[in-house]
């Protein structure tokens, strides 16, 4: 049932006081006593989940606002403190496993140690992949603890073996039973076949570091994937090819066909997120699809969109007819209503900087208010699963076709688009993608800029895992590629959905009179490539982004940090 964890997550709190105090103010001589302690205290863990606001809020090079983080410009300087570099839920991690042993239900400690080992790799996992070497702890940190706290940092090879150990308990100790709002074996797979393959494909990629073994974690991604994909039952929910993927997303409650792990948002207990707001208001950047990966939606016959002469100056009614179908279960296209009424919208400017107006996990307009949003979040979805295990594959040369069936195929199907073809793929390999992606070689290249081109679209808007994809692959140059909206040939009236009406008027001088139409300022409230002569709408373009391939693949250790524990030594070049 939908709301049980939010229940037992509330009433634990409230009665251990978990939300007051310190976990470790808990005694252990009174507290870990039985199963339901165990629970209680665990429940605490959750909160390390990225929040709804991480879910949808994504900024890389997918969608585009009318802001940019640190990350995206180039000009991230080392922090005084905080950057991440933050250890208490780690310490609450180790203190209950410290201590739940004292329980004399064995079965409940193997359970809850497993879960609590979920997190800890969990939490490893996002502290490697930000700084890479940091120093390892299997003990409750204490303020006495002189040598632990001055401890440099271990190497990221024994860290990921660390952390591979433990993922590998959670897996054999946690219930295998399916629940869409707790961690589970199957979410414990589904995470090690997530971290493993950013680590297999990182090592690859990033000779510059030295690191061994990448085959090692390709290979654990792939056993991971394979085991979930047999043995768990979830698949690929599917309704109609028109609707399927943006129900999967609108839903109040999660769908467990396909999610593994969602966070729970309830009206009646009145936990919510602010996703319809975000996405029709312009106070959060208006955010909307970047042009590149408007492009990378094949057409719905599984050509390529970029193959078609003059694509690059199709204006948006031309551009969004007969693609994949997620294009318009993504973004707003002619024709969109919103779930539960009948008026037909165009996209509105006002609240989307590119013209490419998200509708991805935007529900009924009763959820418009602010903060009052209630669709679950997926954090872990099988299709994900089902990307990891085919892009490992591939990275690793044993991918066949009939992987490319099992797991690429149903992907694909949902919306009613042509399976993938290897033979095809690896003969001519999409100029356009291979632009964008410059590490890859070798036979697999074509397959795995498809596979590319399937995670991107599929996966939009969900955790930052665009950011991650970038990073692990080593293509930080994207982030320095200008941000583009649609295209237009200049100033005047637009039609956006070719019913008659003028939607859209782009103008110099003075502002005209035009009932019913959006009017956009030409050089202030809307900027072309070529000005009055057009281009696609610019988006920052006054910004010159940049990233330094010698540093930003890693965050920087922050002064206090370093000036706190003399034995840490900084990234490199930060």
């Amino acid at each position: 049932m939908k709301k049980i964890f939010i229940i037992i997550l509330a009433i634990g709190l409230v009665s251990c006081d978990l939300d007051r105090y310190p976990l470790d103010a808990i005694s252990p001589e009174t507290f870990f006593k039985t199963e339901n302690d165990l629970l209680l205290y665990t429940n605490s863990f959750y909160n390390m989940l990225p929040s709804a606001e991480d879910v949808y809020n994504e900024d890389a090079d997918n969608v585009v606002k009318n802001s940019l983080r640190e990350e995206i410009q180039g000009t991230r300087v080392v922090p005084t403190s905080g950057g991440g570099w933050s250890w208490s839920e780690l310490r609450n991690i180790n203190y209950f496993l410290a201590n739940s042993g004292k329980c004399p239900d064995k079965n409940a400690v193997k359970r809850y140690n497993g879960l609590a080992r979920f997190f800890r790799a969990y939490f490893y996992f996002e502290k490697v992949r930000r700084f890479g070497d940091v120093p390892w702890y299997s003990q409750p940190l204490e303020s006495t603890d002189q040598e632990l706290l001055t401890a440099p940092r271990d190497p990221r090879t024994m860290i990921m073996d660390s952390v591979m150990a433990d993922i590998d308990n959670a897996i054999a100790s946690l219930p295998a039973t399916r629940q869409v709002n707790t961690v589970t074996k199957w979410t414990a797979l589904a995470l090690k076949s997530r971290l493993a393959l950013y680590e297999g494909t990182f090592r690859k990629y990033h000779t510059e570091f030295n690191l061994p073994n990448a085959d090692k974690f390709l290979d654990a991604a792939i056993a991971a994937s394979d085991e979930l994909m047999k043995n768990s039952g979830y698949r690929i929910y599917t309704a109609t090819p028109a609707t399927a993927y943006q129900k999967l997303f609108s839903s109040d409650n999660a769908i467990p066909d396909e999610v593994i792990l969602a966070r729970d948002f309830s009206d009646e207990l009145q936990v919510y997120h602010n996703l319809n707001y975000y996405t029709m208001t312009a106070s959060y950047g208006k955010p909307g699809l970047n042009k590149s990966l408007v492009n990378s939606y094949l057409m719905a016959d599984g050509t390529r969109f970029t193959d078609r002469p003059g694509y690059d100056t199709l204006q948006f009614y031309s551009e969004v007819q007969n693609r994949d179908p997620r294009l318009k279960q993504t973004i707003r296209t002619p024709g969109y209503t919103r779930i539960g009424d009948t008026n037909t919208l165009v996209p509105e400017f006002g609240a989307t900087v590119t013209g490419y107006q998200l509708i991805k996990f935007v529900s009924e307009p009763k959820w418009d208010t602010y903060n009052k949003d209630i669709t679950d979040m997926p954090i872990f979805r099988y299709a994900e699963v089902l990307l990891n295990y085919a892009e490992a594959k591939a990275e690793r040369g044993t991918l066949t076709q009939a992987d490319l069936d099992r797991s690429i195929t149903p992907i694909r199907a949902r919306v009613g688009m042509p399976p993938l073809d290897m033979d095809k793929a690896n003969a001519n390999p999409d100029p356009y993608l291979a632009n964008q992606y410059t590490h890859i070689s070798g036979s697999n290249t074509g397959v795995i800029l498809e596979i590319r081109r399937e995670r991107r679209i599929e996966l939009v808007m969900e955790n930052f895992l665009r950011w991650d994809d970038i990073i692990r692959w080593k293509e930080g140059q994207l982030l320095t590629r200008q941000f583009k909206g649609m295209y237009f040939p200049g100033t005047g009236s637009y039609d956006l959905d070719r019913n008659g009406t003028v939607d859209l008027v782009i103008y110099e001088g003075t502002k005209p009179n035009i009932k019913g139409a959006q009017l956009l300022k030409l050089g202030s409230e809307i900027i072309l490539e070529n000005g009055a002569q057009g281009g696609n709408i610019v988006v920052n373009g006054h910004i010159n982004k940049k990233f330094n391939e010698a540093r930003d693949y890693l965050y920087p250790i922050p002064k206090q940090e370093m000036l706190l524990n003399p034995n840490l030594t900084q990234n490199p070049n930060w």
